[in-house]
């Protein structure tokens, strides 16, 4: 902030017509006019400011007015504003108090307005007689600090997860055994029964097996004592048994990594009230008895002797419990899959038409993409995805392949490639709308210059729900737009959940510094520079930040730092008014050589 009193001189020279007026001249040398900020600032596109003006007392006479016109003059041109009033009519009943004035003012900024001035032209009017007597153009701030224009713009693509796993998958395969009453001897039946060839042909087959998992288990009849040995002994003959057929089909070596765990389950009810639910051969009536009676008090032999007094019991005991009385085996083998120099391959040969698209599912086809750097091959293959299927997952992320490449072009080809990018994500998002081709969406017009559309997008995407990933990497999307909107704390809350790039640590040093948090940005900014040792614009920023908090030695250190990663900016620092108060210092032209 900077006050000014207009000099004598200056206002003397305002010659008014008529005595009221003459006497409104020579009173108004005393006024005096406050602008903040001074230096004035672009945020958002636009300069704001707040002029207060106190005129001395008695100066507005009843009938007269006192203007005051604004104009931000650059080069030839003028940006010309409302004109502020202060009306004598108003004060006429204010004996002893000074006239005053708070207004404020904004207007859109251009690149050719750095260099400037702020200029008040006063006016002193007597709008009975339409007389006025215009005074001399008073600069009262000059040029215009653009430290925001600084923001780093961020793009980044957002990739639908393929579907794809390529990790170890463990897949079950279920077969279970049944008992006698009270035995737990495999018979020879149910070795040769249906169950048993199967697993005697599993076996043999020598599927890549992590763990076989057997429950043993028993019918609600007999001491406790017994029911734990049978369960226990029922899940022990059937490892027996696993064992002797991987002996009998050398597994040799393999057998040792099998992990057996045997899970003895004895007086739970579990299995019974499950089994009863699913039988129809009694009544509901006999069902609910049975169940209040499990659910009851009592252990586990009381109630094993309450169901048998139950009228229909005789059916259960002869169709339910036998399915108790067993050893269930899980069997826990590796799923076969192609590896990652496979699917990489066939990829190829699939965008390449030497081999069909069926040689691979859609899903081993869209993981492929993710298995190159090379973005025009991603587009490749996320293009024979597309032709495979018309999958709204296939489409965004060829959409995003189509923005990847776009970023690292320019002109007309990012044009092509952006509209390309967004043909993709509106059949991705006709088919199934998602979050990630909507914040893709908003990258594209990132890219093509629409930053109010950008923003809109992101934010509807962030409000759908982003996966984790994609989140994290377009949290440095929202911040840098949050940032050229003159959201400042958002975009900090935003980078909290960035990647710690350079990129996003100086945009966060950028937004704390404009949010007035220099100290905080200082270190963001040396963050950036831990990141990124020869990022200018990070020392420069640190220069800054240290310049407004008024440390300007740290300041010119920084400087130099700047200056030394990139020379042009230099010319830079000696024309910005964030500097102005050591500008004039050795120090600051030495840091600049």
């Amino acid at each position: 902030m900077r006050k000014l009193v207009f000099p004598a001189a200056i206002l003397g020279a305002m010659m008014m017509s008529g005595c009221s007026l003459n006497k409104m001249a020579k009173m108004a040398k005393d006024q005096e006019l406050t602008v903040t900020p001074n230096p004035l600032e672009v945020h958002a596109d636009s300069v704001s400011f707040e002029m207060s003006a106190v005129l001395p007392v008695k100066m507005l006479k009843p009938g007269l007015e006192y203007q005051m016109e604004p104009a931000y003059k650059y080069g030839e041109k003028a940006k010309t504003l409302d004109a502020a009033t202060l009306k004598g009519d108003n004060w006429a009943d204010k004996e002893g108090q000074a006239p005053r004035l708070n207004k404020n003012w904004s207007f859109a900024y251009n690149e050719e307005m750095s260099n400037g001035e702020l200029v008040i032209t006063g006016k002193a009017v007597d709008p009975k007689k339409n007389k006025e007597k215009v005074g001399p153009v008073l600069p009262v701030a000059k040029g215009v600090i653009t430290t925001s224009r600084l923001v780093d713009a961020v793009y980044a693509p957002a990739y639908l997860f393929h579907g794809y796993n390529n990790q170890e998958e463990l897949v079950p395969t279920n077969v279970d055994f049944f008992f006698t009453q009270g035995s737990s001897t495999l018979r020879w039946s149910e070795r040769n029964s249906e169950r048993g060839k199967f697993l005697k042909a599993f076996v043999a087959d020598k599927n890549v097996t992590r763990t076989v998992i057997i429950t043993g288990t028993h019918s609600p009849e007999g001491l406790e004592s017994n029911n734990s040995r049978l369960a226990e002994n029922r899940a022990s003959i059937i490892e027996k048994e696993y064992r002797k057929l991987m002996k009998r089909y050398d597994y040799k070596g393999a057998a040792d990594s099998i992990k057996f765990v045997l899970k003895p389950i004895s007086d739970d009810w579990a299995g019974f009230k499950k089994e009863l639910e699913a039988y129809d051969g009694v009544d509901a009536s006999v069902k609910s008895e049975m169940t209040d009676i499990v659910n009851g008090s009592g252990d586990f032999q009381e109630k094993a002797k309450q169901l048998a007094k139950v009228n229909g019991y005789s059916k259960v005991f002869r169709d339910v419990y036998p399915k108790l009385r067993t050893a269930k085996t899980e069997i826990l083998t590796v799923k076969e899959k192609k590896s990652d120099a496979e699917i990489s391959t066939l990829a190829k040969q699939i965008t390449d038409n030497s081999v069909s698209a069926d040689t691979l599912s859609l899903q081993e086809l869209m993981y492929a993409a993710t298995l190159t750097p090379s973005n025009s091959e991603k587009e490749a293959i996320y293009a024979a995805a597309t032709k495979k299927a018309d999958d709204h997952i296939a489409h965004n992320n060829l959409g995003a392949a189509f923005l990847a490449e776009a970023i690292e072009a320019d002109g007309s080809s990012r044009s092509e490639l952006v509209e390309k990018a967004m043909t993709q994500f509106e059949l991705s998002n006709r088919k199934q709308e998602t979050a990630e081709a909507t914040a893709n969406m908003a990258v594209a017009a990132y890219l093509s210059g629409d930053d109010v559309k950008a923003y809109n997008l992101i934010e509807k995407a962030y409000a759908a729900g982003l996966e984790s990933d994609n989140a994290k990497a377009l949290a440095g999307v929202k911040a840098s737009l949050e940032i050229k909107r003159a959201k400042y704390a958002e975009a900090i809350a935003s980078l909290a959940n960035a990647e710690e790039t350079a990129q996003n640590l100086f945009n966060k040093g950028l937004a704390q510094l404009l949010n007035k948090q220099f100290d905080a940005a200082v270190v963001s900014f040396q963050e950036a520079t831990e990141k990124d040792s020869n990022m200018s614009e990070a020392f420069y920023g640190e220069a800054v930040a240290n310049a407004r908090s008024g440390k300007q030695d740290a300041s010119i250190d920084a400087l130099k730092k700047a200056v030394a990663a990139n020379p042009e900016l230099a010319k830079k620092a000696l024309n910005d008014l964030e500097f102005v108060k050591f500008a004039s210092s050795e120090a600051f032209r030495n840091a600049l050589k």
